[in-house]
């Protein structure tokens, strides 16, 4: 489990594509990691498969490169990371599971107030409820008003726009879009067709 707070911004070394899957190595600042710790890349939950110096490598599955981003990545791109949450730590975003729901695409990027406009796409839409969150590049961000289909807003402070991926997107980026679990749990307790 996550919180959506990035701790760091790192590079991709490689990504390379493994029978079906892909090998990922990231160098990395983040401290104490070993192997078999999970860390969000992206907002997609990753386990650590081998530690080389200031660089990282995760196993990335099938499933995984086919609902994220992370099959784009490339030697030199950026990516967010978020190491687990420790038991008692405070929750200052929301509850991120790291399970990505899909891709969105980044439809307009405003700079007063900073923020972007993404189009997830009806399915994702659902989920999308004003002043609701979501996880964006495993960033927790707040929707904004007046969210329409899939299409939402979510307005970012400078100190995200400048820490995270997120102030380097531009309109035709994909990002990865993680819904709150909270309302697809409420969906499937209040039974099939109820959204």
């Amino acid at each position: 489990m996550f919180t959506g707070l990035i701790e760091a911004t790192a590079k991709v070394v490689t990504m390379r594509r493994i029978s079906r899957g892909g090998r990922l190595t990231i160098a990395s600042s983040l401290e104490g990691l070993a192997i078999g710790d999970s860390v969000s890349v992206n907002g997609a939950c990753q386990t650590v498969a081998e530690l080389g110096g200031d660089t990282f490598s995760c196993d990335v599955l099938p499933e995984t490169l086919r609902v994220t981003n992370l099959g784009r990545l490339r030697a030199g791109s950026a990516v967010n990371l978020e190491r687990a949450l420790e038991a008692g730590a405070r929750i200052g975003g929301h509850i991120v599971n790291g399970h990505i729901d899909g891709v969105g695409r980044v439809v307009r990027v405003f700079r007063d107030p900073l923020g972007i406009e993404i189009d997830a796409g009806r399915e994702l839409g659902r989920y999308i409820v004003p002043k609701g969150s979501v996880a964006v590049d495993g960033v927790s961000l707040t929707i904004g008003p007046d969210p329409s289909g899939g299409r939402f807003r979510v307005f970012i402070i400078p100190h995200t726009w400048e820490t995270t991926t997120l102030g380097k997107v531009s309109p035709g980026s994909r990002v990865n879009i993680e819904t709150d679990i909270l309302a697809k749990y409420a969906e499937k307790f209040a039974g099939p067709g109820s959204a």
